[in-house]
């Protein structure tokens, strides 16, 4: 059931980071055209299409990291016993987790303080605690899904035991 709850929020994710991209794009297409053809420009576009590359950034992470679609080199990894290659993805979602813990903790201080200072973005006044929150909620995502992974590699010997399916 868990697993399913991520699928469905990994997938809304990406629906709206899809979205913001789509937003991105016609507000370039949009100052572009105004720049060239009416001599105008968008105030504040190229700001706001840094915080939608921020958002798909982090975000995304948290996507890539659910479906395990992340960059890694395991060319002699499978060519390694199993129980070595249990230990080597047990070790690399520790790894993720503690990582994700530490920049999770700092950049939750950062937005924190963007808060309650009331810092906003030059141009277009947008909260710079909305920017920086992508990163808090992108690798508190992250977090989560290196648990919940470390849970299930933990699991697994017990759950074949018991005749369960393995995660």
């Amino acid at each position: 059931m868990i697993d399913r709850i991520f699928d469905r929020v990994a997938r809304a994710l990406e629906l709206t980071l899809a979205a913001g991209f789509i937003a991105a794009v016609l507000l370039n297409f949009g100052n572009v055209l105004g720049r060239y053809l009416l001599g105008i420009s968008l105030l504040g576009s190229d700001e706001l299409q840094v915080f939608i590359m921020i958002g798909m950034t982090f975000l995304g992470a948290a996507v890539v990291s659910r479906r395990n679609m992340h960059l890694r080199m395991d060319v002699l990894v499978r060519h390694l016993p199993r129980p070595v290659q249990v230990a080597l993805r047990l070790i690399e979602q520790l790894l993720l987790a503690t990582l994700a813990g530490f920049v999770l903790t700092q950049s939750f201080y950062y937005a924190e303080r963007m808060w309650l200072i009331g810092r906003t973005s030059d141009m277009t006044g947008v909260p710079m605690w909305i920017p920086h929150g992508f990163v808090v909620i992108g690798f508190a995502l992250m977090l989560v899904i290196a648990l919940w992974r470390t849970l299930g590699i933990l699991r697994a010997p017990y759950a074949r035991a018991a005749g369960e399916a393995p995660p």
